[in-house]
């Protein structure tokens, strides 16, 4: 039988355990970690010869917990040092100044991301936290967020519903699914798949940017070569490969990381920073590369 020493002591242990988990959760794995994680896609029809090797940054959260600018300054270094073709922002650029109270948040974090290079030049689209935070096109419901103009300044294309031909491939980017807010926790989007798609001109691969993953069953079989996003941060919290909470109606079905169905590919990133909790276990912050070419 267990002596009162002996269970006195394994509780003890335990709530060590348990505060050392959680000073890492909470401080070590979402504050000072940063993985440069690899994905090698091989989409069907992909032209022999040609590959890209993207560079993905995805919800930053610029200016929320665990991100001030000095480590994000810190963090797009590393990302300058990958060899990549070009740089591609998947959305939830900044905390929002609602959250922080950060003056200059948005102009700030649209400088910084301007100092990204790459041959084939740095691409975005919005997340639903860069749609929510402007006060004035969530109350008319039309127009883009001056973050848009703000990006653009800086020298970042931002493709809402557009698409641009970039090193033999084109690259397609959507509005955010939830780009305004609706009564009973609903949202609406902004995405146009039709309208993105009807701007590739000729039969060039195609890859996708959108912040949600849940785009991904409507995406077109056969057209598009690859399907990117963010948004998920991989669950924020992981374990055994399952998250308990994700922001997808999905699940975890497009939680994080390569998935391919029905012959379609698509890769969502970890992301960088976090939101509703300051929080990270199993999904590190994560600088996100893909290899793309013909298998």
């Amino acid at each position: 039988m267990p002596t009162r020493r002996g269970v006195l002591g394994t509780l003890a242990g335990l709530a060590a355990a348990g505060a050392t988990g959680a000073a890492y959760a909470f401080e070590v794995e979402p504050g000072w970690l940063l993985h440069v994680v690899e994905h090698r896609v091989a989409p069907a029809g992909w032209p022999p010869g040609r590959s890209l090797t993207l560079g993905v940054i995805a919800d930053l959260h610029a200016g929320g917990p665990h991100m001030p600018f000095r480590r994000v300054e810190a963090i797009l270094e590393v990302a300058l040092k990958q060899p990549v073709d070009l740089f591609l922002v998947l959305g939830d650029m900044t905390a929002g100044g609602k959250l922080t109270g950060a003056p200059g948040l948005a102009d700030t974090t649209a400088r910084l991301l301007g100092e990204l290079r790459a041959p084939g030049g740095v691409h975005a689209v919005l997340g639903n936290h860069d749609w929510w935070e402007d006060a004035a096109v969530q109350d008319s419901r039309r127009g883009l967020p001056r973050f848009a103009a703000m990006l653009e300044r800086a020298g970042i294309g931002v493709l809402h519903n557009d698409a641009v031909k970039v090193g033999g491939a084109w690259l397609a980017g959507l509005g955010s699914l939830w780009s305004f807010r609706a009564p009973g926790r609903r949202y609406v989007g902004t995405d146009d798949i039709g309208r993105a798609l009807a701007r590739v001109t000729d039969d060039d691969p195609v890859v996708l940017l959108c912040h949600e993953p849940d785009i991904f069953p409507r995406v077109p079989a056969g057209r598009v070569a690859l399907t990117l996003s963010g948004h998920t941060h991989g669950g924020q919290v992981r374990i055994l490969g399952h998250s308990p909470v994700v922001p997808s109606r999905y699940g975890n079905r497009y939680a994080y990381g390569h998935v391919v169905e029905d012959g379609k590919h698509l890769v969502v990133s970890g992301g960088i920073g976090t939101s509703i909790m300051p929080v990270r276990f199993g999904v590190p912050p994560e600088i996100t590369l893909i290899r793309v070419g013909a298998a």
